[in-house]
């Protein structure tokens, strides 16, 4: 079994101001972001509501608060000055035009009645039984990739499975020749750095030049689908229409983008999160190939237990309490969803990886009007990918311990070493 890190190793630069109502955390420190978690357990005793002075506002680690924020009104990701549900117009640096040409029409950034308009269109081109048809994709890609371990040698599971099943996945899905996944990847990767806390000139630089490449990939596409439509989800969001008319172009492209980045930055690290999970439970993969209950309360666990979107930001609408604290329209508020996840008061005993716990309402996918809307399909991947390691090799025997990214808010693997055991018989 692999080693869990020290129960009590808190960053250096972590420290709880004297009154209790504030404190101070690099997200960069290598120590936090190897494991945040002792940190969270940390806030939860002393500091469930305080200031966090690295990230300009209040931080939120109680899971019944968290959710309660997620789901309320009071609550938006932008302050509409119109009622249009979109954010005040501002100046766009000019080093950053592309990316933010890209995320003006974002479902992360929007509010009603944009918001409800743009997810409704994609929920009628998303529809169940699209998700559902792609389970025997799914498990043929995943059996391709199992199919080139090498046995005889040690497996680095991120690059061989966690990161290619994903993204070969929702190509498929959008539209897009496998064999453009590679610039997918790589455009969704400069992208996604936009988001991390403690950002460079650099990777600012980087993401607007992927942006830039990203949406003239899709322009092409799209214009492609438009005089050829096929069984996939561009094809759709193309001809979706409502009372209030079709998606532009531009429409079309904030939301193929927003669908890859998010569907497949998240899937990767949480199968490569879940994997280390399992190791350091010591929780063998046999079992999951034999039991669909167990498959997906573990699935369920997994997604609680080290999720990989760590932070959602929220801005007070109105005045409104929280927690004892007032906020005025305006006021932004970081939600700890990892933290939530760890609350004590919800899950007793929450730094055990137990799939058997009774209830797991874990905010991993967020809740309310923004609740990820490819929830279905992370979850479906998330079986498929661990039933077919299942079927395959049972008992993955770490050899290193894992190495995890630099990139909070979100937490992924980015290297785990494994020897293989292969099924007996």
């Amino acid at each position: 079994m692999l080693d869990s890190p020290a129960a009590s190793a808190l960053p250096p630069s972590f420290r709880i101001e004297e009154d209790g109502r504030s404190f101070r955390l690099d997200p960069r420190d290598p120590h936090f972001f190897a494991d945040p978690y002792p940190t969270y357990a940390a806030l939860h005793r002393t500091a469930p509501l305080a200031f966090w002075h690295e990230a300009g506002c209040l931080a939120v680690v109680s899971q019944p608060l968290v959710e309660r924020v997620l789901k309320s009104r009071d609550f938006g990701r932008v302050l509409s000055e119109d009622g249009s549900g979109r954010a005040p117009a501002r100046e766009i640096a000019d080093h950053l035009r592309h990316f933010q040409e890209v995320e003006a029409h974002s479902l992360l950034d929007l509010e009603a009645p944009a918001h409800t308009r743009l997810r409704t269109l994609l929920t009628r081109a998303f529809v169940s039984r699209r998700v559902e048809a792609l389970a025997p994709t799914i498990t043929t890609i995943a059996h391709e990739l199992i199919d080139r371990f090498d046995p005889s040698g040690p497996v680095e599971l991120v690059s061989a499975f966690a990161e290619p099943l994903p993204v070969a996945v929702i190509a498929g899905l959008i539209g897009v020749p496998r064999e453009d996944a590679g610039h997918l990847l790589r455009w969704s990767h400069a992208m996604v750095a936009m988001y991390q806390m403690g950002r460079t000139p650099e990777v600012e630089l980087a993401a607007d030049a992927a942006a830039r490449e990203f949406r003239d990939y899709l322009v092409a596409l799209i214009a492609e689908k438009r005089r050829k439509p096929g069984d996939d989800l561009v094809s759709a969001l193309a001809e979706a229409e409502t009372d209030k008319g079709k998606l532009s172009d531009a429409e079309l492209v904030s939301l193929i983008v927003l669908l890859l980045n998010a569907g497949h930055e998240a899937t990767v690290h949480q199968i490569g999160n879940a994997l280390v999970a399992f190791a350091r439970s010591g929780v063998s993969l046999g079992p999951l190939a034999e039991s669909e209950p167990l498959l997906e309360r573990t699935v369920e666990e997994a997604l609680r237990f080290d999720t990989p979107l760590h932070l959602f930001r929220r801005f007070a609408l109105r005045d409104v309490e929280l927690g004892g604290t007032t906020l005025k329209p305006g006021e932004e508020v970081a939600l700890l969803l990892a933290a939530a996840n760890h609350d004590p008061t919800v899950f007793p005993e929450p730094d055990r990886f137990d799939p058997s716990r009774p209830r797991i309402p874990h905010v991993s996918f967020g809740a309310g009007v923004h609740f990820c809307i490819g929830a279905p399909l992370a979850r479906l991947e998330l079986k498929l990918a661990f039933r077919s390691l299942a079927e395959r090799y049972p008992d993955l025997q770490p050899i290193a311990p894992p190495r995890f990214r630099d990139s909070y808010h979100f937490r992924g693997v980015e290297r785990f070493d494994v020897a293989l055991q292969p099924k007996a018989g």
